[in-house]
């Protein structure tokens, strides 16, 4: 196999001129990313990494406990606080469609030194989550399903083999992986809207349909169900957005590929605002559904797959092992899509001399045309990642919590950014906010503030250590970079050279 590197330099050059930068895309030689991914390619990808299957399914128990039944109406609420976001994404994704996303972006639109601790958050996201969600599989799905106990040991290994299959699978090819992910999300979509139509109809049929249960509290008292809580605690009703929270992020992993999409400036933020809108709807009635017959709220929650549970009860062993097996394929995909995305935010950023061992992991396989180096170097930081959890009794609950702190700091970033340079924007050829940026911005900054104060609960204080250990590597590795190349030495492409770039792409595109 044959590799090449995206922007050569001379050795020991730093890439501090727009026009050396301006290298990364239409101007290399037959080294470039293909762009083979169309408005159905880009939605699912979106739609693959939010995965709703996995999140309803991993933090309905939670949710349960933490809030009662009635905790689910914080759904709706997240779900416009992240369309909120998931717009001024689309706003940016327009004007920028570069692979590394908010890395790209605040790189350009602020300065170099924010653009790369919003790049190493974003890794930081993006290594964590997949072993989350992939840890989900093993320690409680297949347990469930084929009926054996979890350990440390089985959890571990199994988690190791599913994000290997990842990785040599997005390593392989880009078409193919997309292809496995658009089945999984086509699947997914099917089942997820066929057992929430059957639940509605035989829970009727049965009589087992209980309306009120939408809005009570049990296990939780009702006594202070709304208050907001003090400085280190966070009450039952603030909590229950964190299901929404972990659920309905990831939907800009399509905008970190961009360089692989077709007309991304029209493409992306359409397929990230589908998206959510999508999943946020087909997720409340499937909510609904399943709150609707918990029957016993303060019972159902001591059950570690409570939505299983619900199904099988009503629709009987079948469907629910069928249930089961259609989370393992969303968590697969939702995992795939993460690898996916994770790859290519390292690939940018080497690709800008900007990672550690950039040298190695910016190339890109020129028969495969995927960066195999930096899969390979996902896969074995996301490995040492689980080595470290897999040993902690409440590893799910510490992974998934870090996963829904880290992308509510970039979003939060990614806003703020917006808001202070969106008079300096470049002009848009494909997606702008007009005369509802104002209203967008206001509910997006609202909904994550809100947010990131949930996360002062006592609660989160290992998600927050991961974070700031995360943080204490980047901001060193950052230090290194100044102290070896200065500032010069991290200046980033002018916004005229991304145009010029992707104008060029265009002419060769409709040639």
């Amino acid at each position: 196999m044959v590799y090449t590197n995206l922007a050569p330099t001379n050795e020991g050059q730093a890439m501090d001129t727009p026009e050396v930068t301006a290298q990364h895309s239409a101007a290399e030689t037959g080294t470039r990313m293909k762009r083979e991914l169309g408005l159905y390619a880009s939605f699912a990808v979106a739609f693959g990494f939010v995965s709703i299957a996995t999140g309803i399914f991993t933090a309905y128990g939670a949710v349960l406990n933490s809030s009662g039944p009635r905790g689910i109406w914080a759904w709706p609420i997240a779900v416009i606080g992240q369309t909120m976001v998931a717009l001024i994404f689309g706003a940016l994704a327009a004007r920028i469609p570069i692979s590394g996303y908010a890395y790209q972006w605040v790189s350009r639109l602020a300065n170099p030194i924010l653009g790369w601790l919003t790049g190493w958050v974003s890794f930081a996201f993006l290594v964590v989550v997949v072993v989350a969600v992939d840890y989900t599989i093993a320690a409680t799905i297949l347990p469930e399903l084929f009926g054996y106990v979890p350990t440390v040991a089985n959890c571990w290994v199994i988690t190791a083999v599913v994000m290997l299959l990842q990785a040599i699978l997005v390593a392989l090819s880009t078409k193919v992986t997309n292809r496995v992910n658009e089945v999984a999300v086509t699947v997914q979509i099917i089942g997820m809207i066929g057992i929430t139509v059957l639940l509605f109809v035989v829970g009727a049929w049965l009589g087992r349909l209980d309306f009120s249960q939408l809005f009570a509290t049990a296990p939780i008292a009702e006594a202070a169900y709304w208050d907001f809580g003090g400085l280190t605690d966070v009450g039952p009703f603030p909590l229950a957005f964190l299901l929404g929270a972990f659920t309905i992020v990831g939907f800009e992993s399509a905008a970190n590929l961009a360089e692989e999409t077709k007309n991304p400036e029209r493409v992306i933020p359409r397929a990230m605002v589908q998206a959510v809108i999508a999943l946020g709807v087909l997720g409340m009635l499937f909510l609904i559904a399943v709150t609707a017959l918990v029957g016993d709220a303060t019972e159902l929650a001591k059950s570690a797959t409570p939505v299983a549970t619900v199904i099988t009860s009503v629709l009987g062993p079948v469907v629910g092992k069928g249930l089961l097996v259609l989370v393992v394929i969303s968590i697969f995909s939702c995992g795939l899509v993460i690898t996916l995305s994770g790859t290519r935010l390292i690939w940018a950023m080497s690709r800008d001399e900007r990672f550690p061992a950039w040298q190695v992991l910016r190339k890109v396989s020129r028969s495969r045309h995927t960066p195999v180096a930096a899969t390979i170097g996902y896969f074995i930081i996301t490995q040492t990642i689980l080595a470290i959890f897999s040993g902690t009794s409440d590893a799910l609950f510490i992974l998934f919590s870090a996963a829904t702190l880290l992308p509510a700091i970039i979003y939060a970033s990614t806003v703020l950014l917006y808001i202070v340079k969106r008079k300096s924007l470049p002009a848009s050829k494909g997606f702008t906010l007009g005369r509802w940026e104002v209203p967008v911005l206001v509910l997006a900054s609202s909904w994550l503030v809100y947010e990131l104060l949930i996360f002062r609960d006592a609660s989160f204080e290992q998600p927050r250590l991961y974070v700031g250990i995360m943080l204490v590597i980047g901001v060193a590795y950052l230090v290194y970079l100044v102290a070896t190349r200065g500032r010069k030495g991290l200046t980033m492409p002018d916004m005229q050279d991304v145009d010029r770039v992707f104008d060029e792409d265009a002419a060769t595109t409709s040639q």
